[in-house]
């Protein structure tokens, strides 16, 4: 594996709340922005569980999460708008030269940043991958992981600043200009 950067571990868990209540807007590691519609107990194997059921925004799916696996499974808070700017601040830093390395080495890191729901490790991930698509052809698994990171991202992004999606690119395409 590559190098971590040791700032992006640092704020991975920056903003995880061992409680969400009924309303509360929350990221889900790799499916973005969702809200807390009801909080449900049920039976399972003969205990009582209680359980977030989250309704994600972009799509409508809706994810159970036990409440006592919150941080497992990296449910976490929307960052705080005072923080937008060191997201920035990681985006606009030169890309990690991966291209020493074969495409399916470098996907698997990209998705192993994704599923670790960091804000900061999704905005390296569309940092690397926007800027290598400045130099060349991405191959179609690079291009989904780059919307996919642009996705959360900007879903994200626009939550904590209280922006219309469309806003928010034109404000991120802008970092790179």
């Amino acid at each position: 594996m590559g190098e971590k950067s040791g700032e992006s571990k640092a704020k991975t868990n920056t903003s995880i709340k061992k409680e969400f209540v009924k309303g509360d807007l929350a990221v889900y590691p790799a499916h973005g922005v969702g809200c807390i519609e009801s909080i449900e107990s049920k039976e399972i194997n003969g205990d009582t569980m209680n359980f977030y059921m989250m309704k994600i925004v972009e799509n409508g799916m809706v994810i159970m999460i036990p409440t006592s696996n919150v941080e497992s499974v990296g449910l976490r808070e929307v960052i705080p708008e005072n923080e937008i700017p060191q997201v920035y601040k990681v985006m606009q830093k030169k890309a990690q030269n991966g291209d020493n390395q074969t495409w399916n080495r470098r996907y698997r890191e990209y998705m192993d940043k994704i599923k670790t729901g960091s804000i900061y490790d999704v905005a390296e991930v569309f940092r690397d991958l926007f800027q290598l698509k400045l130099e060349k052809d991405l191959s179609f698994g690079e291009r989904k992981l780059l919307d996919t990171a642009q996705n959360l991202l900007v879903q994200e992004l626009s939550t904590a600043k209280d922006i219309d999606e469309m806003s928010m690119i034109k404000e991120i395409e802008n970092l790179f200009q």
